[in-house]
C-alpha cells in the first residue's frame, strides 16, 4: 500500500456538485417516484460523497464495475449506484430527455435519461454478494428489482428536509473545510452500523494516538431486521463522543445511504466514500460489511491488496478483547493469555444480548451507553 502522508484529493481528482443553480420549470415534464432509500443515495451523488458519480451508471460503467469492479476509465468502484424502473415507465422515459425525480408530490430532482438499458439479476447479484442465495438481503433486493436500468446525469432542486438524526450529516465539502480548519494531515475515518462497545473505543483511540484525527461515520439508513435502530445508534455515539473522546481529535457526522451486506465489495466502497470525506485512512474490521458466514472473516482485507492505486490506506488493527489475566484491554499482538481468559463483545453477540433483555458488564460497554439502550423498548429493526 502507498504511504498516505495528507488528506487525499476525491476518487478522481475533484469533488462532485449536482445541485441545480436555476429552478426548473416542472409544468407537463414526466416524473417518477423513488424510494426514500434511493433519494438519499441521489444527494449522496449530489453532495459529491459518491464522486467522480455525477448520477445513475450507464450500461459500461455498469458492466465494468459488476465484472472488474472498476468503472470503465479504470477507477476503483464496486457497488452499482443504479435507478431501476419497469418496462411500462422505460418506454414513456426513452424520448423524454430530462424527467422529473420525486418522492410523493414532492419534486426534487431532475435525470438527464441517457441510457435505458437491461441486466441479468442473477449474475449481478453474484458478481458483487458472492451468492445467490435469497436468504442473502442484498440478493434479496437484486432479485426485487425492476427489469430496466436508467444511466444519465442527476440535478438537486430540494435537499431533503432536517430532522433529529439528519442535522447530524456531513457532507465531503463541510468534512474537508472542518479537516482543514483543525489542521489534521492524517485522519482516520471509522464505519459502524452498531452502538458502541468499549472495544470499539479502545480501537479507536489506539488510532487516535497514531493519527492526527478521528471521523466516525455511523452509516444510516435501510437495514435488516436486527439491527439497531438509526436513532439509537447516533445517540450513543453523542454520548460516548461527550463523556470520553477529546473533542479537539474526533470528528462526528452520519452518512445516509442503506447498508448492502456485500462484504469485501462493499468494503472498498466504504473507503471510497470516506476518501471522498477527506479520510486519509480507513479501519476495515473483521467480516466488514458481511452478514451471516457469506463471506471469510478477512476476505474484506485481503480485497484491498486488488486496489493499489485507492489513495487511501486501509488499516486491519487485531481485534481488542478484554484479558481477566491482565485486567486491562489487549489484543493477540500484546497479550499472551488464552482464550479462557478473553471477554470479546462483537456487535452481533452485543445485539443477541440485549434482544435476550440481557447488558453487557460495564468493562465490556459504557454504563451511559446501556442505560441509553434500556430506555428504548426496541431499540433493534424489526
Amino acid at each position: 500500500m502507498t504511504n498516505v502522508s495528507s488528506i487525499p484529493r476525491p476518487h478522481g481528482g475533484k469533488l462532485i456538485s449536482r445541485f441545480a443553480s436555476t429552478k426548473k420549470n416542472i409544468d407537463g415534464v414526466f416524473s417518477i417516484e423513488v424510494t426514500n432509500d434511493l433519494r438519499n443515495d441521489i444527494e449522496n451523488i449530489a453532495d459529491g460523497i459518491f464522486s467522480p458519480l455525477e448520477g445513475f451508471v450507464g450500461q459500461d460503467d455498469f458492466q465494468g464495475i459488476v465484472k472488474s469492479g472498476r468503472l470503465t476509465n479504470g477507477l476503483a468502484w464496486t457497488i452499482p449506484i443504479i435507478l431501476d424502473v419497469d418496462d411500462q415507465t422505460a418506454r414513456q422515459m426513452k424520448d423524454a430527455g430530462e424527467v422529473m425525480l420525486r418522492t410523493g408530490d414532492e419534486h426534487f430532482g431532475v435525470i438527464d435519461v441517457e441510457e435505458i438499458y437491461s441486466y441479468d439479476k442473477t449474475s449481478v447479484a453474484r458478481a458483487i454478494y458472492q451468492t445467490n442465495d435469497l436468504r442473502h438481503p442484498g440478493v434479496m433486493k437484486v432479485i426485487g428489482l425492476k427489469d430496466r436500468l436508467i444511466g444519465g446525469n442527476i440535478q438537486v432542486l430540494m435537499r431533503i428536509p432536517q430532522s433529529p438524526i439528519r442535522k447530524f450529516r456531513l457532507n465531503p465539502f463541510e468534512a474537508r473545510s472542518e479537516i482543514q480548519k483543525r489542521g489534521w494531515k492524517t485522519v482516520v475515518g471509522f464505519q459502524t452500523r452498531n452502538v458502541p462497545h468499549v472495544a470499539h473505543e479502545m480501537l479507536q483511540k489506539t488510532a487516535m494516538n497514531i493519527y492526527d484525527g478521528l471521523f466516525v461515520n455511523p452509516l444510516i439508513g435501510k437495514k435488516k431486521s436486527g439491527d439497531f435502530k438509526d436513532e439509537v445508534i447516533v445517540r450513543t455515539y453523542e454520548t460516548l463522543i461527550e463523556n470520553y473522546y477529546p473533542k479537539s481529535r474526533t470528528m462526528f457526522g452520519t452518512l445516509h445511504t442503506e447498508m448492502r451486506y456485500a462484504g469485501p465489495k462493499e468494503a472498498i466502497h466504504h473507503a471510497i466514500m470516506r476518501k471522498n470525506f477527506g479520510c486519509s485512512h480507513f479501519i476495515i474490521g473483521r467480516d466488514h460489511a458481511g452478514v451471516g458466514d457469506y463471506y471469510n472473516p478477512f476476505a474484506a482485507h485481503d480485497i484491498f491488496s486488488d486496489y493499489p492505486d485507492l489513495e487511501i490506506e486501509p488499516l486491519f488493527f487485531p481485534s481488542f478483547y478484554y484479558c481477566n489475566k491482565c485486567l486491562s484491554y489487549a489484543n493477540e499482538r500484546n497479550c499472551p493469555h488464552g482464550s479462557e481468559f478473553r471477554e470479546e463483545l462483537s456487535g452481533t453477540k452485543m445485539r443477541k444480548m440485549v434482544s435476550c433483555g440481557e447488558i453487557p458488564a460495564e468493562h465490556l460497554i459504557r454504563p451511559e451507553i446501556s442505560k441509553l439502550i434500556k430506555s428504548y423498548k426496541e431499540p433493534f429493526v424489526t
